[in-house]
């Protein structure tokens, strides 16, 4: 039974719509305009009924001018369209995500939920989130495990830019990084032995 057949009578959430290639999106739009499916397998055509949802943080508009997404597809999918801002726009939502991912991973390593300092919050509001609700979930996830106590303070969250790393790393002189080679593994035991010796070995 594929993804439709499975659906119909509920909801089929298609994440990321914007990346699925043209051949694929021909029978999408015949799926969706007929309203039945042909099993691999078969050449019978089976009805569907379903509730389509679907996201993207591609510009569809932009992909159509392209030519790299397809038109009538486009208009049927977006009936009713939901304009969903980055999380830089939506300051207020960060301590609220930030506390959910903190009880999901908290239960997840068996550990009490910690809770948020004001000074985190506030480095958690001002950062700019290019990697938006993706980034901050690893963020929490990352403080949540190798956090040192009940509350999270600013020092648990570290954020660094790809892009200002990379220019750093070209502006450094060659004959530096020859001479200090980044210690990675060493890094790497030592932050996992810092985790296991502040959670007792869990």
């Amino acid at each position: 039974v594929g993804r439709f057949e499975a659906a119909t009578g509920g909801t089929l959430f298609l994440d990321e719509i914007g990346n699925i290639g043209l051949p694929q999106q021909a029978k999408l739009l015949t799926a969706l305009q007929n309203r039945q499916v042909v099993p691999v397998g078969s050449n019978a055509p089976v009805p569907v009924d379903i509730r389509l949802l679907s996201a993207t943080n591609a510009p569809l508009h932009a992909l159509v001018a392209r030519g790299a997404f397809r038109q009538d597809l486009m208009y049927r999918l977006n009936t009713v369209e939901i304009m969903l801002p980055p999380l830089r726009e939506r300051e207020d939502d960060v301590p609220l995500l930030a506390q959910h991912f903190a009880q999901v991973y908290a239960a997840r390593n068996r550990q009490p939920v910690p809770e948020f300092s004001a000074a985190a919050l506030r480095k958690l509001r001002e950062h700019p989130w290019p990697g938006n609700v993706r980034e901050l979930q690893h963020a929490v996830e990352r403080a949540v495990i190798l956090g040192a106590g009940p509350v999270l303070l600013p020092a648990d969250f570290s954020f660094r830019n790809p892009e200002s790393a990379a220019a750093s790393a070209a502006a450094a002189p060659a004959a530096t990084a020859a001479e200090n080679p980044l210690p990675l593994l060493a890094v790497e035991k030592n932050t996992i032995q810092q985790a296991l010796e502040r959670h007792q070995g869990n």
